[in-house]
């Protein structure tokens, strides 16, 4: 194992924490509030200990895929740890636990949230919660790929290890060039978002925040309400643009380079619109139709059900109602959303489109083997073949995941909740939605949970957000074995 080049990646990712400090330290400023020392404290730490393990550079620059998982998952470990002392010393958050469950959830994109006042916290709590939720959505590792002149040509393992879906591929030759192009179309989506946002007439503040969160598909609110008390154009602003974050940014890039069939010939960008547009139409019709009134005409009912159902599956957890008072099939059909995700190479979460399109392919093809057992149908996506390698990660995946779910799940029981709480809690997490159901629906939160199921929410945070392996890696003896 390269151990120094490991120590050099984790003293980069505190220096660039460092530097994104500074945006809620002059939020801090301008607002005057006592939480300015906090920041600037945290800031001068995060430097201190970057600069530390980055004051001299490794001879052998040269990483492998074992060294990229364990780079990207103590990242984010580091990340989170370095992140929560702004709550801790301001006393916004004076749990440490609470504040690195709130920390945890922000990087991740959650917006699993333990706090019952959202608007008591400071103004520059508010924004470094929102901005958290930003830097996690395209990846912290990303970010200093994009930034750092690092050499050695191993940097695919880095972005591997922290894009989500079952393949990922460099959109130019080098990866330095793809991290850029990323955060270029990812900054300028969340810019276009404010703009359209201030134009309604939406405080600067919220707007920035809101955007901040959106882009990420993370739901920290600035507001207890989540977005309900916004105009309809805003939240229809806002419905747009998460749908836009949980599409594979490839598309955009297609979309840019002027290859506008190989971009709508995606199987995966096809079926993700597929869900939505059925999903909402479900949803619509049975909430107008329903005995209960929950919305005075069939144009509000759609604007509700199309908000939700852009929030859950793509994962951002923004909330226009309490969808948790809806009829059971409107209920059930979010639930299955939260697993669904969104795309793969997008800010959200989720199991993601294109392995459940994967493991439908898979599905059919067994099926296809039993009534013809000489034939050998082979498993395509966009007009390609999906490579063996990419199948196998995609049923060790499957495997591991319902694996934590289920041990997860156990654990959290031990707290005495209802099914439901318990269920949607960890699906919330692992999936890294936010709200779930029962006591951690819209209205509710995750603070009535005892310590040590907090803990292991926040694992399961890492490790949706991660995609399981990183994580796992860190628990495997052979992992720490020098070569």
């Amino acid at each position: 194992m390269n151990v120094s080049m490991l120590i050099y990646i984790l003293g980069s990712v505190l220096k660039i924490e460092g530097i994104f400090l500074a945006l809620p330290s002059i939020v801090a400023f301008l607002y005057r509030e006592k939480s300015l020392a906090a920041f600037l404290v945290t800031m001068a730490i995060c430097l201190a200990v970057g600069f530390g393990l980055t004051w001299k550079k490794p001879a052998n620059m040269v990483f492998y895929s074992k060294e990229g998982f364990l780079a990207v998952s103590l990242s984010w470990v580091f990340l989170s740890i370095f992140g929560c002392i702004p709550f801790v010393i301001s006393g916004d958050i004076p749990s440490f636990t609470d504040a690195l469950f709130e920390t945890i959830s922000g990087f991740t994109t959650t917006g699993a949230s333990i706090l019952n006042d959202v608007e008591a916290l400071s103004k520059s709590s508010l924004f470094w919660r929102s901005f958290t939720h930003w830097i996690g959505g395209m990846g912290v590792l990303v970010f200093v790929l994009a930034v750092l002149p690092m050499a050695g040509g191993r940097h695919m393992y880095l972005m591997k290890a922290e894009s989500p879906g079952p393949s990922v591929s460099k959109l130019v030759p080098r990866v330095k060039q793809t991290a850029q192009i990323l955060y270029a179309i990812y900054f300028v989506m969340t810019l276009v978002e404010i703009l359209l946002l201030l134009l309604g007439k939406m405080p600067v503040f919220d707007a920035v925040t809101l955007s901040l969160g959106t882009a990420g598909t993370g739901g920290f609110g600035v507001r207890n309400d989540s977005v309900a008390s916004y105009t309809p154009y805003m939240r229809s602003v806002i419905t747009i643009f998460m749908i836009l974050f949980g599409v594979n940014f490839n598309i955009y890039y297609l979309f840019l380079c002027k290859k506008w069939k190989q971009a709508f010939r995606s199987e995966e960008l096809r079926m993700y619109f597929g869900i939505i547009l059925v999903s909402i139409l479900a949803i619509t019709i049975n909430i107008t139709f329903n005995t209960e009134k929950f919305f005075p005409n069939i144009l509000e009912s759609f604007q509700h059900a199309a908000f939700q159902v852009g929030s859950v599956i793509t994962t951002t957890g923004y909330s226009t109602t309490d969808f948790g008072k809806w009829p059971i099939f409107s209920q059930t059909i979010l639930l299955l959303l939260m697993f669904v995700g969104a795309c793969a190479g997008s800010t959200g979460g989720g199991i993601k489109v294109s392995r459940i399109l994967i493991m439908i392919k898979s599905v059919k093809r067994e099926l296809h083997t039993i009534v013809h057992p000489r034939a050998r149908m082979k498993i395509k996506m966009d007009d390609r073949m999906v490579e063996s390698d990419t199948l196998r990660t995609v049923n060790v995946f499957m495997v591991c995941y319902l694996l934590i779910y289920g041990v997860s799940f156990l654990c959290i029981s031990v707290d005495n909740f209802d099914i439901t709480t318990n269920f949607t809690a960890i699906a919330a997490t692992i999936n890294n939605i936010g709200p779930g159901l029962g006591k951690v629906g819209p209205a509710g939160n995750f603070d009535s949970f005892s310590w040590f199921s907090k803990y292991v929410m926040m694992f399961d945070m890492l490790v949706g957000r991660l995609e399981i392996f990183p994580m796992m890696a860190l628990f495997l003896p052979a992992t720490w074995r020098r070569r």
